[in-house]
């Protein structure tokens, strides 16, 4: 939402950091206004009056959306304890999570959704108190109320074990590391310059769009394809489609366009890496037959296609769970006998079933066989073994189904399988469109974070429908049922190659 000061925009911290990743994201953002927000994690708790029980607040002033910041300031005269109140400072307006009278001057709150708050969001913390030492207020101490990895939630939520007050940021390994304090100190700066370039930055004002690893670093900007249209032009062998590559946009600028023209001083040197150049100088197609070999004499029949899908609380929701696990909500399963004949099951669940879907699991999946799974080490072996504590007397039975799992996806990451068709990725879904296979654009959802959306329409009590509802499971059912098809041919492919 964009606010209007005085005949200005009125900023906030979000464009500040918009603008500083890219002035083209900057100015996209504000034209095309804000889109519907889907957070991956969820949070069902007002996490701010959780806090507020661990703080042991009592009488405080609460900020709300769209205050005048005058409103803050004159709450700074009565009040010990502000929560989320609303500055403003050369049109950069910042909600502050908790301030609270210390003396003559104010101690901050920060309020991180995570487990280990790190100083990778360092230009938040300071642009907010650069805006409240604008207004004048001494700032002494600063914290970070985060929650606590380490709690095991019981019958009832516990606000104050659910977090921990943290005056260090903490470092790579998650350990604490650097004063808060003294680190915003270091990196803060004054924002004048910075706001005066945005205010008279425009679209017409901007220079061409140039790829870098900002574009589809860590999280692909939303405007990747109105700034490059014609990326689907792009040759599959392009260099642009290197792995983890820091250089390839440099190369390509020097005029080195496909795979097999990367500079080997140049790469960062991964199998998978080495398995695209050599596909572009296969003819498209790298295989290492003898590793794929090596990989497929460990299955055996009957095999089992295992594919789960799960929701991510930040606050545990369920007695056992800690912050930032998952409740599993669906499983697909397909069993393949050796003379090609095959049957399916799908399990899928609304609330707290963790007991009923892990009694099914062990039930439906031979005690036989191989079990397959996609990135099978970060998913289903997990959630296998989350369940093998929680339930203790599954606990065998459970664990024998890790031990006879495979993960589909590492012919693809130790580089034994790339075609370059797949342009850089291996999802399930790439290599089925790479084979033509247009099962998932046939499909009312057809991605993963679609899947959990749906699933939270049968969970949450809104006002969906009973209709809406059987049409959402039977979605959900379908959808998780093809990423176990999906898994069937893929590795009937990697058995011809």
């Amino acid at each position: 939402m964009w606010y209007y000061c005085y005949g200005d925009f009125m900023f906030h911290i979000s464009d500040c950091k918009k603008y500083t990743r890219c002035p083209r994201l900057y100015i996209n953002d504000r034209r095309m206004g804000k889109q519907e927000y889907h957070p991956f994690v969820r949070l069902d708790e007002a996490i701010t009056d959780l806090a507020v029980e661990k703080l042991k607040i009592q009488d405080y002033y609460l900020g709300h959306r769209g205050d005048e910041p005058q409103k803050a300031l004159q709450a700074l005269r009565t009040n010990d304890w502000l929560v989320k109140a609303r500055f403003e400072y050369k049109q950069l307006r910042v909600k502050i999570p908790f301030l609270h009278r210390n003396g003559e001057g104010w101690d901050i709150y920060f309020l991180f959704n995570g487990l280990y708050p790190h100083a990778d969001d360092i230009q938040f913390y300071c642009d907010s108190v650069w805006v409240l030492e604008g207004n004048g207020l001494q700032v002494k101490d600063i914290r970070i109320l985060h929650l606590n990895a380490d709690y095991v939630r019981g019958e009832k939520l516990d606000p104050e074990a659910l977090f921990v007050i943290s005056d260090c940021f903490y470092n790579s390994r998650n350990n604490p590391s650097v004063s808060i304090r003294e680190k915003i100190y270091e990196k803060m700066t004054d924002l004048t310059y910075l706001l005066n370039d945005m205010e008279s930055c425009t679209e017409e004002t901007l220079p061409k769009p140039i790829r870098t690893t900002k574009c589809t670093g860590r999280n692909r900007c939303r405007f990747y394809d109105m700034c490059f249209p014609n990326e689907e032009q792009i040759p599959d062998n392009s260099i642009t489609t290197l792995i983890a590559s820091k250089e390839r946009y440099a190369m390509l600028k020097e005029g080195r366009k496909t795979l097999k023209e990367a500079d080997p001083e140049r790469i960062e040197g991964s199998r998978m890496q080495y398995a695209q150049i050599e596909a572009d100088m296969k003819n498209g197609l790298h295989v290492d037959r003898f590793a794929l070999k090596n990989w497929l004499k460990h299955i055996s029949y009957p095999i089992s296609f295992l594919d789960f899908e799960w929701e991510r609380f930040a606050v545990p929701p369920f007695e056992g769970m800690r912050p930032y696990d998952v409740l599993p909500f669906e499983y697909a399963l397909i069993v393949m006998q050796e003379d090609g004949t095959s049957t399916r099951k799908v399990y899928l669940s609304v609330h707290d079933d963790r007991r009923d879907m892990a009694e099914n699991l062990v039930k439906d999946i031979p005690s036989e066989g191989s079990v397959i799974a996609y990135n099978a080490e970060g998913a289903e072996k997990m959630r296998i073994a989350e369940y093998a504590v929680l339930f203790p007397d599954l606990k065998d039975r459970l664990l024998s189904i890790n031990k006879r799992m495979e993960d589909l996806q590492l012919p693809f990451l130790t580089g034994a399988v790339y075609d370059v068709r797949m342009r850089g990725q291996w999802s399930l879904k790439t290599i089925m469109a790479m084979m033509n296979d247009k099962s998932y654009k046939d499909l009312d959802i057809n991605q993963g974070m679609d899947a959990v959306y749906q699933w939270r329409h049968l969970d949450y009590n809104d006002d969906t429908s009973e209709e809406d509802k059987k049409r959402i499971v039977e979605d959900l059912k379908k959808y998780c049922g093809m990423d176990s098809y999906s898994m069937v041919v893929v590795y009937n492919w990697l058995k011809s190659l």
